[in-house]
């Protein structure tokens, strides 16, 4: 399972909100939970990433543009499953979740044998308020949702960090060049730079 950061382990320590209210977790994964081998929730709203951002050094470059993101964010919420074999969850639990983003835009689809990884927006006027990403491997199945003011290149800058898997395969398809065509149509419309995802 990936490596928590510190603020994903404050959240787990931490009793937070559930799951963010606008895209709700169907009852299906309970059971993934049930029979997962090892297990990630992080319910992180504001207060709490706010609060874990305290332990950010300001005067690490790194640290201080983390801060800086999250300090605009209003929550972190992650739900990641690892099976010990392949088979355990079906299309129709990622489907439930995927069904909610009807207001949402994809910009990214990353198909592969063994990964299948996609990128969400939401916008509210000209910005992105939200991120959402779903990543699908054989043994384990991995949602993430950011709420706040976000740009997905700052995908990478969260990556590995408040329980968000390490989202690096995503780099290294991007640039074979295997994102769908729509999606890159939509990253251009929107005059998003996301080459650091």
């Amino acid at each position: 399972m990936k490596q928590l950061g510190i603020l994903g382990f404050i959240g787990i320590i931490l009793t937070a909100p559930a799951w963010s209210q606008e895209v709700k977790m169907p009852v299906s994964l309970d059971r993934l939970a049930k029979i997962a081998k090892e297990t990630v929730n992080v319910n992180l709203d504001s207060s709490m990433l706010q609060l874990g951002s305290g332990f950010l050094s300001k005067s690490d470059p790194d640290e201080a543009k983390l801060k800086d993101i999250v300090s605009k964010l209003r929550g972190v919420y992650v739900r990641s499953f690892e099976f010990e074999k392949e088979g355990q969850y079906s299309k129709s639990d990622v489907e439930m979740v995927r069904s909610q983003l009807t207001n949402w835009s994809r910009i990214v689809s990353v198909t592969g044998k063994e990964d299948n990884t996609e990128v969400y927006v939401k916008k509210k006027g000209d910005q992105f308020d939200g991120l959402f990403v779903i990543d699908a491997e054989p043994t384990e199945l991995t949602f993430v949702n950011i709420e706040g003011p976000i740009n997905p290149k700052d995908l990478g800058e969260l990556s590995g960090e408040m329980g968000i898997p390490n989202l690096g395969s995503l780099h290294s398809h991007k640039d074979k060049g295997n994102t769908d065509k729509k999606a890159t149509k939509d990253d251009d419309r929107d005059d998003t730079d996301d080459q650091s995802l």
